[in-house]
């Protein structure tokens, strides 16, 4: 395909990662739309098509230069390690403890190590600015910011430059000011 926009979103559309129905997201927002992104991490040659995709578009900056990738668990996982797979580099994770991303099973950092934050949705960018924190806690330096999917509406800035495959605004609401449309769905909880 020529466009890698309607490339991604035929990937994710394909895989069926793309649902339709009442979710409430991780921030607790809720939305007719949801990125299951495990769902395109059981086909390998989508998640390479895609690592493919991100580091392309991550190579028209040629000043962002890295040696390691570090993706928070869970959904970062899969499209971390193929992005540090084909670019040839180290890869770590963070996890939740006690509900904070932490690193954990002797990862460390070079002092000033530098480090791309790998994710695969982002809609507030809580999960992001942990591990951007935890880079910098653990003496690396953060070069940027990849993701798949940008949900936020451009409401998410990051203190590094950021990359997304796609930009895709769904409208969320608070718990309290659902529409009838979704209001009248039964939620679905899908894991994120």
């Amino acid at each position: 395909m020529n466009d890698p926009k309607s490339e991604v979103l035929e990937i994710f559309t394909r895989t069926k990662a793309l649902l339709r129905g009442h979710f409430v997201l991780r921030s607790g927002l809720h939305s007719e739309y949801y990125f299951q992104c495990a769902q395109v991490c059981q086909h390998m040659d989508a998640v390479t098509r895609l690592a493919e995709l991100l580091l392309k578009k991550l190579r028209t900056r040629p000043d962002i230069a890295f040696t390691c990738v570090l993706a928070p668990a869970m959904g970062g996982l899969v499209i971390g390690q193929e992005v540090a797979r084909q670019a040839g580099v180290r890869y770590i994770f963070a996890e939740k403890e006690n509900n904070v991303l932490v690193l954990r099973r002797g990862f460390k950092f070079s002092p000033g190590e530098k480090v791309l934050v790998v994710e695969d949705v982002v809609t507030r960018g809580g999960r992001v600015i942990e591990c951007l924190d935890i880079v910098r806690k653990h003496g690396g330096t953060p070069v940027a910011v990849a993701m798949l999917v940008d949900r936020s509406g451009n409401g998410v800035k990051f203190d590094a430059p950021s990359f997304s495959l796609l930009e895709l605004s769904f409208p969320t609401y608070p718990p309290d000011a659902l529409p009838d449309s979704l209001r009248n769905i039964p939620i679905e909880k899908p894991g994120s």
